[in-house]
């Protein structure tokens, strides 16, 4: 059974597990919604994380909620995202702000930084701090927070990336190898649709490598 973090009749916020479906495709797999759906608890997709991807999401249960939520996803300002990334290197300064154009290839599934507005560029920004650094056999890296101000394709991947700060495990981006990604959906705060009583919650990463470099 997925882990539920908040449950009530409009909405539920659960950890979904790497490797799984954060909504349905046509090709089938393993998805987020079809586990819910099979303990008794359909719901409607508002938002994504990449499959490699773990952490905290939201889903409406009725159309009421699902509209309204639709409709605060793309406000940043109230739908407030932070992951826990593990990045190559250390960041300098250790608290800032990116600001990027992105390209998102489809045929590709990859997303590049551009130095030009052009179809298909759009804004990305983001804000970050360091929360701890360490040495390890595969290099130095970083447990950083990351706020998303806006929500692009492989956003925080291809932000870093571009710094020459891979996340761990990303090879689509140049990262070293690993067992999964070093991405995860820490927190969400948002105005509950119905009541508009502030939601938060938040999940962490399992005591797997690389996440167990940064357990005290």
């Amino acid at each position: 059974m997925p882990r539920i973090l908040y449950e009530d009749k409009d909405l539920l916020l659960v950890e979904k597990p790497t490797g799984v479906l954060s909504q349905e495709e046509a090709s089938g797999g393993d998805s987020l919604p079809r586990r819910l759906a099979e303990k008794g608890l359909p719901v409607k997709p508002i938002h994504r994380l990449d499959r490699p991807t773990g952490g905290i999401m939201v889903y409406a249960r009725t159309p009421q909620a699902a509209a309204a939520l639709s409709a605060l996803v793309g406000q940043h300002d109230r739908f407030v995202k932070e992951y826990l990334a593990v990045v190559s290197g250390v960041p300098d300064p250790k608290e800032g702000e990116f600001t990027d154009l992105l390209y998102h290839d489809m045929r590709k599934n990859k997303s590049f930084t551009v130095k030009k507005e052009r179809k298909g560029v759009r804004l990305a920004k983001l804000s970050y701090c360091v929360l701890d650094t360490t040495d390890t056999p595969l290099g130095v890296f970083s447990l950083v927070r990351v706020r998303l101000h806006t929500g692009r394709t492989h956003q925080i991947r291809v932000q870093f990336a571009s710094r020459q700060m891979p996340l761990y495990g990303d090879s689509r981006y140049g990262g070293v190898k690993g067992a999964c990604l070093g991405l995860w959906s820490h927190t969400l705060t948002f105005p509950h649709p119905i009541t508009n009583r502030e939601i938060t919650a938040e999940s962490f990463p399992p005591t797997t490598e690389p996440w167990i470099w940064f357990k005290k």
